[in-house]
């Protein structure tokens, strides 16, 4: 697939000449949203649909309402992305632009206003505080916390293959002889369409956590790392990608998958 550097949102002319499904058509009619400074990943994104928005625009907007104390005044206007979902003021809107909006960042990634000075840099304090503000936002009982899912993705970067200290494999090396292995089923995610998969990267996966109110299973994990996720997470594993499928089907746009 080529690549294109583009400026601003949908690229309608790329969509007309490609023969991958766009995630409307994907998931009943959903409307879905990205924002992203990198352009590999707008080109792409818009490639299957995605309305492809600028981070620049939420920049240095002061929040509707009153401004928690975990939110920095430089940080992405929270509520300005909630808006774009149909959550305002802590109501929900008859009429939204999205069912969907993701906010991809990069680390160390030195976010500018219109002015071209920088506002905010990526890292882990800003994560934090992105997370705090939105579960500021969407206070348990709310309006816009029982109609919210809200996730969040962190990939390790490059790895190595022979890097294996974070591996999915559960089984030790004294267990791979035992019988009992015949007896242990296979996990979903090495399986698709009933075939068993051969080229699946069990080291070093993307990590999630997710929330919505009444529907994700509460775990006991208080940290966003690799093995707390493996000792106290409440799911395993699933394949990249069938991440879209099931965060469609928690807002109503797809069937089932899996167990």
């Amino acid at each position: 697939m080529s690549v294109k550097k583009h400026g601003n949102t949908n690229m309608n002319e790329d969509l007309k000449d490609s023969s991958v499904p766009t995630i409307s058509k994907r998931f009943m009619g959903l409307r879905a949203a990205i924002l992203t400074t990198c352009p590999d990943v707008g080109s792409f994104a818009a490639n299957l649909g995605f309305s492809v928005l600028q981070i620049s625009e939420l920049i240095g907007r002061s929040p509707t309402g009153v401004e928690p104390p975990e939110v920095s005044e430089n940080l992405i206007g929270v509520f300005e992305l909630l808006k774009l979902l149909g959550f305002s003021g802590g109501d929900v809107l008859e009429k939204y632009e999205f069912d969907l909006v993701i906010l991809h960042i990069k680390p160390s990634d030195h976010l500018r206003d219109e002015k071209g000075s920088t506002v905010i840099k990526t890292d882990t304090d800003f994560l934090n505080k992105l997370v705090g503000g939105v579960m500021y936002a969407t206070q348990p009982g709310s309006k816009i916390a029982c109609r919210l899912h809200f996730s969040v993705i962190l990939g390790y970067g490059t790895v190595s293959d022979g890097d294996q200290n974070c591996s999915l494999i559960l089984n030790s090396s004294a267990e791979t002889s035992s019988d009992l292995l015949l007896l242990r089923p296979r996990q979903s995610y090495t399986m698709k369409s009933g075939n068993i998969l051969t080229d699946i990267r069990h080291h070093h996966p993307m990590l999630i956590a997710q929330w919505q109110e009444g529907v994700t299973r509460q775990d006991m994990a208080n940290k966003f790392g690799f093995e707390e996720f493996k000792e106290r997470g409440g799911n395993f594993a699933i394949l990249a990608d069938r991440f879209l499928h099931e965060v469609a089907f928690k807002l109503w746009k797809a069937p089932k998958y899996g167990a």
